[in-house]
């Protein structure tokens, strides 16, 4: 009877989220006369066993299955920037920021003498005599002398370097000589092999600090796969070392944070102060330094992005995060800012390309994190990160989560990635493309059975996909190859996985089959590798020499051996 009243409630055109209330209630139900004195019998609701997923509505189209993941193109700089900004420039920009901070307390707390005017009459006077350029900053749109700055270099008041700028015509002159602000913060952060500034301006380092937060959250919400607002709930102190254990010695950071809403005492009620998330998030490397570089930006305790800290003008009250609204108008200014060092760095090739979908927003890294894992495992989103241990760590990180979590995405991901590879290798061998390789018969077979033309949205759709072995079919561009999955042949991880492992690809691996434009590929590696070789001289030379010829060998043995549709031999 339940069976038939969660199908009816699915199939009545209720909203998804109203149905999930609904069917959550009956679950409620049953387990509280599970826990009664005198039972009244209430079956177990069967979406416990088989999944809620099974009986609710498809998403709705702004669902996350239904958001477009950033292109490759736009995601691997905009990744390599956030960790950049994040491990390389952060410690140059906290320190910036301290020393701005201080200057500004040490001005306004600067008193009136005649020594300070002396001072000041000296600096001045220098700067003039000498025709140097004037500390300068913009205000409301123009450039002014930069007050706070001379007051703190010279110990004047702000009130003499106001009248001193007034009496000399600095207010003037500031808009033909305006002049930089170095800070006195050594320079650490390396930009292609060189510092990245030569100096931190005074004028700038609100700048950076906004920068740094942004990546920092691109960071975190991009590598663990949360939601905008679960990354912006989390506190300081979210991620602890963990403890050593001689047992495990190479222990995962795990990331907490409080729920709000769900947070129910024994006797049901709503409990204001929360309660720490069941499951935790699991955080790999680059992950745990963005949360110790947002620990350095607010106090024990607070949220990490605390609008206290990150709002710089003040302009909104009371306490909380940034807004997730916030947040994504951050990121296009992020990308603005990156692209400006790239271009002024001469970095032409790490300039972040605009996404063919619009604005990047905060909504997408999810759906990109299971795209770029599922499509891409050594693609240009790898530049510092191990697809492969991050794919474990994000599934490990949510394997006890409710279906609708990334988990899900990774699903519907691989699921489509699968759908669209065996689409593509029918259209090709149609086309007369030939297929090598101990799998080659088999990939064949799955490319000309029956085909999936429906839009995966749901996760119980990408079940059924990954549940079919006719349809377990995987490219993999960044070795040049298929894997024509089977679990007991698989060399990738010994036939313990119901997916391969496509970052550890073995080339002796009976799963793989390749097609003329595999071969194609190779030859044209092959052709690079030889390339570099004329460049370096040595060991280093014949290794790429000897890497280029066992390429074009595999090339070779493709052609000897392909087969096609057309010519019968399939």
């Amino acid at each position: 009877m339940l069976d038939a009243y969660g199908r009816h409630v699915r199939d009545s055109g209720t909203a998804r989220i109203t149905v999930h209330s609904g069917l959550s209630s009956l679950t409620r139900l049953w387990v509280f006369d599970q826990l009664s004195g005198r039972p009244s019998g209430i079956g177990c609701p069967p979406w416990e066993i088989e999944g809620v997923d099974d009986y609710l509505p498809p998403a709705t189209p702004g669902g996350e299955n239904a958001t477009e993941a950033i292109a490759e193109q736009t995601m691997g700089p905009l990744l390599l920037w956030a960790l950049r900004t994040v491990e390389e420039f952060s410690d140059d920009i906290l320190a910036a920021w301290a020393e701005r901070s201080r200057l500004r307390e040490a001005a306004a707390a600067n008193v009136a003498t005649p020594a300070s005017r002396a001072a000041l009459r000296a600096f001045t006077a220098r700067i003039d005599a000498e025709g140097l350029p004037i500390p300068s900053t913009d205000w409301l749109g123009r450039t002014t002398p930069a007050g706070a700055y001379i007051a703190a270099l010279t110990g004047a008041s702000l009130n003499q370097v106001y009248n001193a700028s007034r009496d000399l015509g600095w207010r003037q002159a500031a808009l033909h000589r305006p002049g930089p602000c170095p800070l006195s913060v050594p320079i650490s952060g390396l930009l292609d092999g060189t510092a990245w500034r030569e100096a931190i301006d005074y004028t700038e380092a609100a700048v950076l600090i906004r920068q740094l937060g942004t990546a920092c959250f691109i960071v975190i919400a991009y590598l663990t796969g949360m939601r905008p607002g679960e990354a912006a709930g989390l506190r300081s102190g979210c991620c602890p070392d963990p403890e050593p254990d001689s047992a495990e010695p190479q222990r995962r950071h795990l990331i907490t944070s409080t729920v709000y809403k769900t947070a129910r005492d024994a006797d049901g009620n709503h409990r204001s102060e929360g309660e720490i998330r069941d499951v935790p998030w699991v955080a790999i490397a680059p992950v745990v330094n963005a949360i110790r570089v947002l620990e350095r930006m607010v106090p024990d305790g607070e949220l990490l992005f605390d609008h206290h800290a990150h709002d710089l003008r003040g302009t909104r009250a009371g306490t909380g995060s940034l807004t997730v609204h916030t947040l994504g108008i951050r990121v296009e200014d992020f990308v603005t800012w990156a692209n400006d060092e790239a271009t002024a760095h001469g970095l032409a090739d790490e300039v972040i390309p605009p996404d063919p979908h619009g604005k990047i927003g905060t909504e997408r890294f999810r759906r990109s994190l299971a795209w770029h894992i599922a499509r891409r495992p050594g693609g240009l989103v790898a530049l510092a990160i191990q697809y492969g241990h991050l794919r474990t760590s994000v599934s490990a990180g949510y394997a006890a989560r409710s279906r609708d979590g990334i988990h899900d995405l990774l699903d519907v991901e691989t699921a489509r990635a699968t759908i669209d590879t065996v689409a593509d290798l029918n259209a090709d061998l149609k086309d007369g493309i030939g297929i090598s390789g101990p799998a080659a018969r088999r990939a064949i077979k799955a490319a000309t059975a029956p085909q999936y033309t429906g839009n995966i949205v749901t996760a119980r759709q990408a079940r059924q996909i990954r549940a079919n072995p006719q349809l377990a079919v995987y490219d993999n561009p960044n070795t040049l190859l298929m894997c024509v999955y089977k679990r007991d042949k698989a060399l990738c991880h010994r036939g313990t996985k119901d997916t391969p492992s496509l970052d550890r690809c073995v080339p002796t691996c009976a799963n793989i089959a390749r097609t003329d434009q595999h071969a194609a590929g190779l030859r044209r590696r092959a052709t690079v590798l030889d390339q570099r070789a004329a460049q370096v001289p040595g060991p280093l030379g014949e290794r790429l020499r000897s890497n280029a010829g066992r390429l074009r060998d595999l090339a070779d043995a493709h052609y000897r051996t392909r087969t096609t549709l057309q010519d019968g031999t399939a």
